[in-house]
């Protein structure tokens, strides 16, 4: 049976993800094993968004120029380099520091060329019955997948098998390696056109300049791994005196995919939720988000193992909810010339999320972790209100121009 083209890519999105996500778990161990500090094992969480927003906001507008196979092929490449520095850094900062980064920047590459290849591949002539959102939900499943998969496998080797701070990340490298075969054969579907400008005007993203995107899109995108952060990494954290260090990694582990395993399948709700115009997907994701922070106070008051797993739950619902229905969002926003620059925006602020757990194991020394998910709960209403706003704001002025052209 012969692989369909958006699989092919999608292969290499998983497999940038498993490489993204892989460490996520494993921060127990080097806090428990290494003996780092946690805001130096949270610095390492957030240091590969140093490679992944620098890769969203350059890649993405050059694939729209340049085509999608040369920004793609080295993205499994760059994890494969990623898990070689981590395997070999356990004991240096540094190493771990650059191998993170070098996992951003393959995740960085994977999801803005990935996610756009991949919508144009579940278009015609590739697809001959096309969905309207498939292209969203393919991309959006494969990523959630690689990093719930990601995840859960390196935390079940790094309990239980041997080379602990080593063989989690070789089963990246084995899954990267056919990857970069798979999507070297995937159809091009953005060919390279003359040059028409400096590199600066290659990286102009015109569909930003749109109202919805920063007042419907923009609001929602940091919960995407604002939930995740607070659900795989936070809560965890919270947890490891009361699961004890023999089982530290392993819950680390479930959480990650509890959490990430609800965002996996609650992403179809999202689809059927969707309409042209209408905020009630998203709405529904921050709605799930605001649910996940409050569920989350419960659990950093309780450190209750049911509480703390139901909470990691529907965090995880309002993590896939809310990607889901914002790519939905930029796909219909964007045009075909920018549609990889304006998914990389939307990434980069997505992102933004996955300092929360750095920002807050140093807020924490002044306060407690229900208040601040508490706040996390206030703060998430009230960009809910602004995306409310946002959309009437847009329903007036579709009536003045209505009105307008009735006039004439």
């Amino acid at each position: 049976m012969s692989v369909k083209p958006w699989m092919r890519v999608s292969s290499a999105l998983l497999a940038v993800a498993w490489g993204g996500n892989e460490f996520t778990p494993l921060l127990v161990m080097y806090r428990t094993v290494e003996g780092y500090e946690q805001v130096a094992v949270d610095m390492l969480l957030a240091a590969y968004v140093l490679g992944i927003v620098p890769a969203l906001l350059i890649g993405g507008p050059l694939s729209d120029r340049h085509g999608r196979r040369a920004l793609m092929i080295p993205a499994p490449i760059l994890a494969m380099v990623g898990s070689i520095l981590l395997a070999l850094g356990a004991g240096s900062l540094v190493l771990l520091f650059v191998g993170r980064v070098f996992s951003g920047l393959a995740l960085g590459l994977g999801m803005a060329v990935g996610t756009s290849w991949i919508k144009e591949l579940s278009d015609r002539p590739y697809e001959a019955y096309p969905e309207r959102v498939s292209g969203a939900r393919r991309a959006s499943l494969s990523l959630t997948a690689g990093f719930a998969l990601g995840a859960a496998i390196a935390a079940t080797l790094a309990q239980f098998a041997p080379l602990q701070t080593v063989l989690p990340y070789v089963i990246n490298l084995l899954i990267c390696l056919p990857a970069v075969l798979l999507v070297a054969g995937a159809p091009e579907t953005r060919h390279a056109t003359a040059p028409h400008g400096s590199l600066l005007s290659d990286l102009k993203i015109p569909a930003t300049r749109q109202h919805r995107f920063w007042f419907v899109v923009a609001p929602s995108a940091p919960w995407v791994f604002g939930c995740a952060a607070s659900s795989y990494a936070i809560l965890p954290a919270l947890m490891a005196d009361v699961v004890g260090p023999d089982y530290g990694i392993a819950f680390s582990g479930l959480m990650c995919l509890v959490g990430l395993g609800c965002g996996f399948f609650i992403q179809p709700l999202g689809r059927h939720l969707d309409r042209d115009g209408s905020i009630r997907s998203l709405a529904v994701g921050m709605v799930a988000v605001i649910l996940g922070m409050l569920t989350a106070v419960a659990a950093a008051a309780t450190l209750n193992i049911v509480v703390v797993l139901a909470a990691s739950a529907v965090l995880g619902c309002g993590y896939g909810l809310v990607l889901i229905s914002g790519l939905q969002e930029v796909q219909r926003i964007a045009r075909p010339d920018d549609l990889a620059g304006l998914t990389a925006v939307f990434y980069s602020l997505t992102y933004v999320g996955f300092f929360v757990p750095m920002v807050l194991a140093l807020i924490a020394r002044f306060t407690s972790y229900p208040w601040l998910f508490a706040s996390g709960a206030v703060i998430a209403a009230l960009c809910l209100g602004v995306m409310a706003y946002g959309r009437r704001h847009e329903v007036r002025d579709l009536d003045a121009l209505e009105a307008a052209a009735v006039a004439r």
